[in-house]
């Protein structure tokens, strides 16, 4: 009898970890279009398919990270009844200027504005705002240089939890402020970041699947603030299209992956948004002790010099 795949079977966290114990009657969430994908939840996926005993011996070492992380999900889905609903729906340039000043002291990279895509809102999950406020955090350089080790792995387990943590103190911000908020956290959204980032215009999927940025490429990690805040100074651009071009001509990712688990095409499901990983292939090096992070490491965006890149890329085409 074929093993009952727990990813497949369980596509959704326990209800406290999301908005619906807590909506109030003056909420009205969006729901996901009828064609979005379902979610997966990488935890069950590694289960599935990776190591179990590296898991457990992993959990001395970025065990607190899950547990934090976890926590922030429930305190950002418990928290929207602390929305304000003031009717300011508003923000002028001087709050704008200090909420951003505000999250980069927190330790954000970037930060994109769009409107959600409800095809990107995963297959069942409701957000309680289409507008949105992307961030991203950086993973420390030399930690990801020297995948795959301990010590890279325990860097993407607590940028997971701090860019969570970081969107649950946003938020907070804003309702202190007389907005209306909800904190997507990094592990376990309602959300499938990479589009909506792309569409924010802080950068485009490459090969990997992984969100590619001028100032460190696929060394982020990302999460969201929906607000009902209407006047954000949404991407009408994106100038990051040619790292697509790019990673046609590249491949290095795919020559790397241990696991041969990157897609030389992308899958295009019925969304119209692609796959780019077979997660269970690459589920396997991932649960090994050290993990893996080798498509990222090797990306020639996470430490190469971006003008430079671009330049090279030109002069060639």
């Amino acid at each position: 009898m074929p093993k009952i795949k727990l990813s497949e079977k369980i596509k959704r966290p326990p209800k406290f970890l999301t908005i619906e114990p807590y909506l109030r009657e003056q909420d009205h969430p969006i729901p996901s279009h009828p064609d979005a994908r379902d979610p997966r939840i990488v935890p069950l996926v590694i289960l599935d398919y990776g190591s179990t005993l590296a898991r457990i011996r992993q959990m001395r070492f970025v065990g607190r990270y899950l547990v934090e992380s976890v926590r922030d999900m429930a305190n950002g889905a418990k928290s929207i009844r602390s929305n304000p609903y003031s009717g300011q729906m508003m923000i002028d340039n001087g709050t704008l200027e200090e909420l951003e000043e505000y999250a980069r002291s927190l330790g954000i990279a970037d930060i994109g504005y769009t409107k959600v895509n409800p095809r990107y809102i995963f297959n069942g999950f409701k957000i309680l705002y289409t507008n949105a406020m992307i961030f991203t955090i950086e993973m420390d350089k030399e930690k990801i240089k020297g995948a795959p080790n301990m010590a890279s792995f325990i860097e993407i387990f607590r940028t997971y939890q701090r860019v969570g943590e970081i969107v649950n103190q946003v938020t907070d911000f804003l309702r202190e402020r007389g907005y209306n908020a909800h904190a997507g956290p990094a592990i376990g959204g309602d959300v499938n970041y990479i589009p909506v980032a792309i569409d924010s215009g802080l950068g485009v999927a490459g090969k990997n699947g992984l969100l590619i940025r001028k100032n460190n490429g696929p060394r982020i990690r990302l999460a969201a603030v929906y607000t009902d805040i209407e006047n954000l100074p949404f991407s009408q651009e994106n100038p990051h299209g040619w790292i697509r071009e790019y990673c046609e001509d590249c491949n290095i990712c795919i020559e790397k992956c241990p696991a041969g688990a990157i897609y030389s095409d992308p899958i295009i499901l019925k969304d119209g948004g692609l796959v780019y990983i077979d997660h269970a292939k690459c589920a396997d090096p991932f649960s090994n002790d050290n993990g893996c992070t080798l498509c990222i490491k090797y990306c020639p965006f996470s430490y190469g010099d971006y003008g430079k890149l671009k330049a090279k890329f030109q002069n060639y085409h």
